[in-house]
């Protein structure tokens, strides 16, 4: 199939068109590079445009079968201080993006979606049947695209596959790619900078949590997982099965003390680190029941959290060598 990757530029984007690619796809990229890197793209088609310019998306949607959403502004903390920016591009360019999509005969979506649709649940792990709630501009937006996906399909047979992802980390196995954010707020990049002297020490965000340990648990699924799932659920779609949303995530929560742990397992170097106030919104705990995922789509996460800190460390070695050549 050909495959339009919205946002294949940017982190999760680009892991998946590299997945689709070894799954025989064709794949196309459209990213406006506002927060995407011409880098990751490279080797791909690559058209520059905006999910709110119905024209460019006119100009390439007739040559595709399906589309990848990955381009959503994905930081809680300005959502909140700045929703007119999220609405704007996430749920305005979400609605943009099925019109015009819907007018090229394009009917199938895998859609980048987010436990932040969940809020803050009552029950660990979460399942899909967890009451909707969001608790930030983020993950309303989210939802608002999801509900939007479920109409379509009711009135035009619009097939989607909404993924719920958990906290994506790691880097491509190959060196090839990895997370490029500016500013950097995940923590396992954040930590690595710190073990490596390359950032400053490491701001841990409440350590009184009701956790073993006192700190926030989530569950880390490595990106390339993350990507294989992506082309599962094009694969679902393709052999005409149903629309379905799911959760993509391992199933496994680990603590930040049990991430900085294995960080300075894998590196051989102490994480600097101090404790601050937590940050208002953190649920203490936050895991993926991903049995859906996984009976609906034989898809499982198979890489570790050494896994995942080994490729991003892999990564970060990669990206200092080339500056430093530079």
């Amino acid at each position: 199939m050909k495959v339009l990757v919205i946002g294949g530029a940017g982190y999760i984007g680009s892991h998946a068109a590299r997945a689709l690619r070894r799954a025989g796809h064709q794949v196309i990229i459209f990213d406006n590079l506002s927060a995407g890197y011409e880098s990751l793209a490279r080797g791909f088609e690559l058209v520059k445009g905006d999910v709110l310019d119905r024209a460019a998306l006119a100009q390439v949607l007739p040559r595709v079968d399906a589309i990848m959403h990955f381009a959503a502004f994905a930081y809680v903390g300005e959502s909140v201080t700045n929703p007119q920016k999220y609405f704007h591009n996430n749920v305005e360019g979400g609605l943009s993006l099925l019109n015009a999509a819907l007018e090229a005969g394009v009917k199938k979506i895998i859609f980048s979606s987010t436990c932040a649709v969940y809020g803050e649940p009552a029950k660990i792990p979460i399942a899909e049947d967890t009451p909707r709630q969001p608790v930030n501009p983020y993950g309303v937006s989210k939802l608002f695209v999801e509900l939007a996906l479920e109409a379509y399909d009711r009135a035009y047979g619009f097939r989607y596959a909404s993924l719920r992802y958990f906290n994506a980390a790691g880097a491509d196995e190959g060196g090839e790619i990895g997370e490029l954010h500016e500013p950097e707020t995940h923590l396992i990049p954040l930590a690595l900078r710190a073990a490596a002297g390359q950032g400053p020490e490491l701001q841990v965000f409440g350590s009184d949590y009701p956790t073993p340990d006192g700190t926030c648990i989530r569950d880390y699924i490595h990106v390339t997982d993350l990507a294989d799932a992506h082309v599962k659920a094009l694969d679902h779609l393709a052999a005409g099965k149903p629309s379905f949303a799911a959760n993509v995530g391992t199933g496994r929560g680990d603590s930040v003390q049990e991430v900085l742990a294995m960080i300075e397992e894998v590196t051989g170097n102490k994480v600097p680190r101090r404790v601050v106030a937590r940050r208002p919104g953190d649920p203490p705990a936050l895991v993926a029941d991903p049995r859906k995922a996984q009976e609906l789509l034989h898809w499982k996460a198979s890489r570790s959290l050494r896994d995942i800190i080994a490729t991003a460390w892999n990564w970060m070695q990669s990206q200092t060598k080339t500056e430093k050549v530079r």
